[in-house]
């Protein structure tokens, strides 16, 4: 983990917002640490700044910390979310928006200190060029950014061949994963073309020229050039199994029997 971390505390409690601070400063010296008791605020700073922790009261006035995580979530998708409070009926719905953490009030440094080694989102891997996110909803990032694919089924092809852990598929079978009817998969084998072009000037436009594996009818990914949950998970790291929590790219029907063999490990 980078010893320069960008952290981003919020509580409309004065007193317990320095509180916090302290806690944080003693659990990891070396952050910059910007401060508010305003949620919007705490919008117009994660706006103008790449913030990698938010630690968010969760009871505050005129804008809650859950809704202050799914605003800050559209600004980076990749802010680790950890949530403050002294109510412990809260960690359901935190959960629910796979947040990094939750710590009871009043926070301790040792809490803190866990929940920095625990992160959803590792800091080391934002500065990698892609960041697989496999766990929930499949996302992609570049530098911390959510990566913008121009077609929704571009990007199933990519999250597939992902799941596939660098083994190749061929066309028939990225157009069944695409359209399983046949008839409509039929007529859409010229667009597959299209799809696989386009993906691979996705991955080109961040960097990632030589992750998308292209030989006559076969496709993969260079696991190599990627960093990947699921694939840290399979190794073990504690991040990635902490991360866990049943969901796999939720949104596919396809990735459920990956879920099962998840389950069976």
């Amino acid at each position: 983990m980078s010893d320069k971390l960008k952290i981003l505390i919020v509580d409309d409690e004065p007193l317990t917002l320095e509180s916090s601070k302290d806690a944080v400063l003693e659990a990891s010296p070396m952050s910059d640490i910007k401060t508010t008791t305003n949620p919007q605020e705490a919008l117009d700073i994660a706006g103008s700044d790449d913030i990698d922790i938010a630690i968010l009261d969760i009871e505050m006035p005129g804008m809650t910390g859950l809704e202050l995580a799914k605003k800050l979530k559209d600004i980076n998708g990749a802010i680790n979310v950890i949530f403050l409070t002294a109510y412990s009926q809260y960690a359901v719905e935190a959960m629910r928006q796979h947040a990094s953490g939750y710590i009871l009030k009043p926070a301790k440094s040792e809490d803190i200190k866990e929940e920095f080694e625990n992160l959803r989102f590792p800091i080391d891997k934002k500065s990698k060029k892609l960041y697989v996110q496999c766990f929930g909803k499949f996302e992609v990032f570049s530098k911390g950014q959510p990566l913008i694919f121009k077609r929704t089924a571009e990007k199933e092809i990519f999250a597939y061949l992902v799941d596939l852990k660098g083994d190749g598929a061929n066309t028939e079978e990225l157009c069944g994963i695409l359209w399983p009817d046949p008839e409509v998969r039929e007529r859409r084998r010229d667009y597959f073309r299209v799809l696989i072009n386009s993906l691979k000037k996705t991955l080109e436009s961040v960097g990632g020229k030589d992750i998308l594996v292209k030989k006559r009818n076969y496709f993969a990914v260079n696991t190599s050039l990627i960093d990947c949950d699921y694939y840290d998970y399979l190794r073990g790291q504690t991040y990635a199994v902490n991360n866990y929590r049943g969901e796999y790219m939720s949104q596919y029907d396809w990735a459920e029997m990956t879920v099962s063999d998840l389950l069976d490990g």
